[in-house]
């Protein structure tokens, strides 16, 4: 009987068997990590990927936002501080001594011409207008007696019937009661206006103050006293001052021609800036400049006029006065970030068209609208950067792209609008 049947196995390869021993696990290991690509761990691109940098090769550029010169002609308007002070002011006193009966006025209101102010009693200076009245009666009454006699007198020495002497004494006595009758009007006089006096009135219109004396009173005894003061307010002056450093500066650039003189009426026209910041929307008048400077701080002295018809600026307000001085016409503007001021000197960075950035001292006058005025340093066509400072390291080049502003403030944090009296 013949054996059963048994599926004869495949045969292996002598070295199988080897691979599942641990030397061979080791050795399988090997040989997978010798085919991957040199430089390059499992998972990661290829060095030739894109979006890789060559291996060694340097950094781009970093960009900077500039701006590119022009030359434009621009109006300078120069900001100075000041104060307001009243048109006239009327300090109100006591001329003749009394006590003060009544008090005719409500503090802080507006008051005119000759109104009257205060009542001091005036009982006195009646009675003496009356007794220099009565003088003046008994000086007439002489004046008429001597008068009559001198033109009795005058006929008969005409005939001789009287004495030289005794014609002389009628006429001298005539005189004398001229006199007399002068003098007791000059008394009347005095005497009145001693009455007129006691009844206070304003010297001027205008805004009144608080009374500095209360009823009861004693005032004008040995001394002018004072009762009240009285300002007018429309319009109202504006006093300023301008450094002379800055007015010599302005002169200078005149006279080289990198600035020209604004003609007279604009130059005299003015605004005016309150503490807060709104805009006084009636313009004012320059009226004049001090002819020398104020040695303790340097600063020379302006005047301006405004009109003030609804009492809004009151004396002593500090505000600031807008005044165009002179007009550039080969002026640069540029944002104020992209000037880098100090107390030597101004200066900007230039990029070059080759990405090289270099450092140009400027002259500034003043600012417009935000920006700095550029009257020397630079020229036309050239890129300024306004931002991306911290970006730019040593010598290395940079690319420019245009500078795009901010957007608008919002409604909220936008300039308080002009004050419309």
């Amino acid at each position: 009987m013949s054996a059963p049947f048994a599926p004869q196995r495949p045969s292996l390869h002598p070295l199988f068997p080897a691979l599942f021993s641990p030397a061979g696990c080791v050795l399988a290991l090997a040989f997978l990590l010798s085919g991957c690509p040199s430089g390059n761990a499992p998972g990661s691109p290829p060095a030739n990927a894109p979006g890789v940098a060559p291996s060694g090769s340097a950094p781009p550029p970093a960009e900077v936002s500039v701006v590119t010169t022009a030359f434009t002609s621009v109006p300078l308007q120069s900001e100075l501080p000041g104060r307001t002070e009243a048109f006239r002011v009327a300090q109100v006193r006591a001329r003749v001594a009394g006590i003060v009966q009544k008090i005719r006025f409500d503090e802080g209101r507006d008051v005119k011409e000759e109104q009257d102010l205060f009542q001091i009693d005036a009982a006195p200076y009646k009675a003496t207008l009356g007794s220099a009245q009565a003088s003046l009666t008994k000086a007439e009454a002489n004046l008429t007696q001597a008068q009559a006699l001198a033109e009795r007198n005058k006929p008969l020495i005409d005939a001789q019937a009287i004495s030289q002497q005794e014609y002389l004494n009628s006429v001298a006595a005539f005189k004398q009661a001229q006199a007399d009758v002068a003098l007791a009007k000059s008394a009347i006089y005095t005497a009145q206006l001693n009455v007129d006096y006691a009844q206070v009135r304003s010297p001027i219109s205008g805004r009144i103050g608080r009374p500095l004396v209360t009823e009861g009173a004693l005032v004008g005894q040995g001394e002018a006293t004072p009762l009240a003061i009285v300002q007018q307010i429309d319009p109202i002056y504006v006093n300023f001052t301008q450094s002379a450093t800055e007015v010599m500066r302005l002169r200078t650039a005149l006279q080289n021609g990198h600035l020209q003189g604004t003609p007279a009426s604009k130059a005299s026209v003015v605004q005016l800036v309150l503490e807060d910041g709104r805009i006084y929307s009636l313009p004012g008048q320059l009226l004049f400049s001090d002819l020398t400077v104020d040695a303790s701080t340097g600063q020379v002295t302006l005047r301006a006029k405004f009109p003030n018809p609804k009492a809004l600026l009151l004396p002593g307000m500090f505000v600031r006065v807008q005044t165009q001085q002179a007009t550039a016409t080969n002026a640069i503007l540029l944002p104020q970030q992209a000037v880098l001021r100090s107390s030597e000197s101004d200066s900007v960075k230039v990029v070059a068209p080759d990405g090289k950035v270099s450092v140009r001292k400027v002259k500034v006058q003043g600012s417009r609208e935000g920006q700095w005025v550029v009257l020397e340093g630079l020229k036309e066509g050239e890129m300024v950067v306004v931002e991306g400072f911290q970006k730019m390291k040593g010598d290395a080049p940079v690319k420019p792209v245009p500078w795009k502003p901010a957007p608008a403030a919002t409604d909220s944090a936008a300039p308080a609008p002009a004050l419309r009296p």
